[in-house]
């Protein structure tokens, strides 16, 4: 038997003072299934596309099989998440004929990835022919995969923090490179199934159509110390509550939320403003938004505009709201720099 104070130093509990899986040496879950359930429906119900032939709309989400958890092993932590969604979609005509159908997601898992996902459209039994099955097929599917991939995020954002305990000298584990496939479309009507390879070369980011937006936001620090606070690797890792990788350089990369954010500073000026390329992974890929971020010194407080430009259409609603939630309102109440909200 070891002496006091010798032997593994991953068990020697006198280093933490709630002594609780010390060093994240045990086996942790948690688990997320009842959470994923109303998320998965909140963000697929309303879903919504236009076109010259009328509207398509996601009206329900009658199943959805399946579980998800959050796992902590040995300081890593590992998403267990398998779904079959089914979902129902009506479509208005210019003239107001409704036709009704249905979308089927049987693989939603953590083995695949978001451009790897069979998205089935179909019209209903009985339901005459519109060209509304071939608008929900190109543009619905699209919001549909956009749509599991924020829910993807969302678990990867909001479940990790508590599931990482610290250790005695602080260590956090980084997050591990994702691993590059080559990326299919299986995007499917009726019984057919169109199999097309996409390489990542071929994607083009002048094809893809894309919004902007501003934001406004006041904090209660300095310039500088704000300014701090989005290059600083450590204060980074602070405010989302997970491991990070960021470069406070000039063409400097980051990683952030397990893999979900990344891109590159481009253009740095202490204490005033930063440009950054910044992604969501989800995104077709190599596609980046310009995100600029001005400051001005206010006398007690710092005004913060954020310009953002370059945004795939139909993300500027998720990208707004998580710069909101994950940036501006984590920033605040992590550093104490809560002000008014614009």
């Amino acid at each position: 038997m070891a002496k006091w104070g010798e032997g593994d130093p991953r068990w020697i509990v006198e280093e933490r003072a709630d002594a609780t899986n010390v060093n994240n040496w045990h086996w942790t879950e948690r688990d997320v299934t009842g959470w994923s359930t109303d998320k998965l429906k909140e963000l697929l119900l309303g879903l919504r596309v236009e076109g010259p032939e009328g509207s398509c709309e996601v009206t329900d989400v009658p199943k959805l099989d399946g579980e998800a958890s959050i796992n902590n092993r040995k300081g890593k932590l590992i998403y267990f998440y398998e779904w079959n969604v089914k979902a129902t979609w009506t479509g208005t005509s210019k003239t107001g004929i409704k036709y009704k159908g249905n979308i089927d997601v049987p693989n939603l898992s953590d083995e695949n990835d978001m451009d790897d996902l069979d998205i089935s459209v179909v019209l209903c039994k009985d339901e005459p022919n519109t060209p509304l099955t071939e608008l929900m097929r190109k543009e619905g599917a699209k919001k549909v995969r956009a749509a599991l991939g924020s829910y993807v995020g969302h678990l990867k954002s909001e479940f990790t923090q508590g599931m990482i305990l610290p250790t005695a000298n602080g260590a956090a584990s980084k997050p591990q490179p994702s691993q590059t496939k080559v990326k299919v479309d299986k995007t499917q009507v009726g019984s057919s199934c169109l199999l097309t390879l996409r390489p990542d070369s071929l994607t083009s980011i002048s094809s893809i159509s894309t919004c902007k937006f501003s934001l406004k936001e006041t904090f209660l620090t300095s310039p500088d110390e704000l300014y701090r606070t989005f290059i600083n690797q450590n204060m980074v890792q602070a405010f989302t509550h997970a491991a990070a990788v960021v470069d406070g350089e000039k063409g400097g990369k980051f990683q952030l939320l397990e893999g979900s954010v990344n891109g590159e500073f481009t253009e740095l000026v202490p204490d005033e403003k930063i440009v950054m390329k910044w992604r969501f992974k989800t995104w077709p890929c190599e596609h980046y938004a310009t995100i600029t971020l001005n400051m001005k010194d206010r006398g007690n407080e710092t005004e913060l505009k954020l310009e953002c430009k370059d945004v795939p259409t139909g993300e500027e609603d998720r990208t707004k709201e998580g710069w909101k939630r994950y940036y501006f309102e984590a920033i605040k109440q992590t550093f104490g720099f809560g002000a008014r909200l614009y």
